[in-house]
């Protein structure tokens, strides 16, 4: 008898314990928290307490819903009235129809400040107010809706502005002139307004192409993590020029070495450093390659490790590479063709070499640029000729493309700038 009354106990406190962890769990659900049902250090979960929800883990880090707004620069023709923006959920992949935030004339490249709270734009010209120069323009962003209000111009002090970018300390603007193949320094005012130039440098020179190289046609600016250098990718020379930057002034010197070449009748177009600073790359647009340097931090030297193609062996047909840029991981690195209208997948070995890893087609034509999203997880391409921005998950295992057949209709997109909210 005294044996059944225990059984019956021992049922009884298990089915209550049963009840209360279901209760619990129920409530957590409630709540937003779920049991874990796959852990990647699993730890067993004592018994009447509710397990805790642990967001999955994506390259090492948890996901949590995160939404971005991407801002898009254009030319101005096709229906094109200046910048667009539109927003990115990261969780869902899901995007918002595009709206106009600032009407100006081709801006064709965006930065933004490090506080976010400006937003600067090449105005890509030959003339403004009566002069043979570009201009760049400086805007005050909305943090609430995007919109983004006229702050002031300045000259670029060369043609055709194409590239720009901002110090690490939000202090200056360096611009690349495409079209007269200079490079300025523009001092960013504390109400974010831009000042006079502090610093202009011409180049001279050309290379081999008569078409393209007939002249210096610098074509993009870049800094390195110290803010100590600057790299102007000089697409008429077959050089990308080191500079040494005074962050306190704002002027910029010739390094020593002042230059890395690359092949005659390469053209180099853009340059992206690798996020542990000992590598950097450069992608050639008239010969459709990117090559691959090891970085000197304390001298700002480039020396070249390797040269490889953006195209297949089987392509044949006329093809001019645009953007490069790295994987946030370093693991990867993305570089977009235009006429083949594809980006070319690499893996980064250990050395800084590449490793091919794919061709994927931008559902779409002449992709000028692209953009990854700070945490890794999307590819926006922007395909200039069909008016259309396609959206791309990235395998963070694999570094692999994978369209998610999200589209965003805007004339001609040739910059995407994205910008995390809060």
């Amino acid at each position: 008898m005294k044996k059944r009354v225990w059984l019956r106990q021992i049922v009884t406190g298990v089915a209550k314990g049963v009840v209360l962890w279901a209760l619990a769990s129920l409530l957590g659900c409630a709540q937003g928290t779920l049991p874990v049902l796959r852990s990647d250090n699993p730890t067993p979960t004592p018994l009447g307490t509710t397990p805790t929800f642990r967001p999955p883990k994506e390259g090492g880090r948890p996901m949590q819903r995160q939404r971005l707004r991407v801002y898009v620069g254009t030319y101005t023709h096709r229906g094109s009235k200046g910048i667009y923006a539109f927003e990115l959920d990261l969780t869902t992949g899901a995007t918002t129809e595009p709206t106009l935030v600032a009407e100006t004339v081709n801006p064709s490249f965006l930065a933004l400040h490090p506080s976010h709270r400006f937003l600067y734009a090449v105005n890509e010209v030959g003339e403004f107010q009566g002069e043979r120069t570009g201009s760049v323009s400086a805007f005050a962003v909305d943090p609430s809706t995007g919109k983004l209000t006229l702050l002031n111009q300045q000259p670029s002090k060369g043609t055709a502005p194409c590239h720009l970018t901002v110090d690490k300390q939000g202090k200056f603007l360096l611009v690349a002139n495409y079209g007269s193949g200079s490079v300025a320094v523009l001092p960013i005012l504390p109400d974010g307004r831009l000042g006079e130039p502090t610093s202009v440098i011409q180049h001279e020179g050309k290379s081999v192409n008569p078409k393209r190289q007939e002249g210096p046609h610098a074509h993009s600016v870049n800094l390195d993590a110290a803010n100590h250098f600057a790299f102007v990718a000089d697409l008429g020379l077959d050089k990308v020029l080191i500079y040494r930057f005074d962050s306190d002034k704002g002027t910029l010197t010739p390094n020593d070495p002042p230059f890395a070449a690359v092949a005659s009748g390469a053209g180099p177009r853009h340059f992206a450093f690798h996020p542990n600073g000992r590598f950097a790359y450069v992608i050639n647009e008239l010969n459709s390659t990117i090559t691959a340097f090891r970085y000197d931090a304390q001298k700002g030297t480039l020396s070249e490790l390797q040269t490889v193609s953006t195209l297949p062996d089987s392509f044949k047909g006329d093809n001019w590479t645009a953007e490069v840029q790295v994987h946030p991981s370093g693991k990867f690195l993305y570089g977009s063709n235009r006429g083949h209208d594809s980006i070319a997948v690499f893996a980064i070995e250990g050395d800084g070499r590449l490793r091919l890893i794919e061709h994927v087609p931008t559902q779409g034509k002449f992709p000028r640029h692209f953009a990854l999203d700070p945490t890794g997880t999307f590819l926006l391409a922007a395909n200039q000729d069909t008016d259309n921005l396609v959206l791309f998950r990235i395998d963070l295992k694999t570094g692999r493309l994978q369209p998610t057949g999200q589209q965003v209709p805007i004339p001609t997109p040739v910059c995407v700038l994205p910008v995390p909210l809060p």
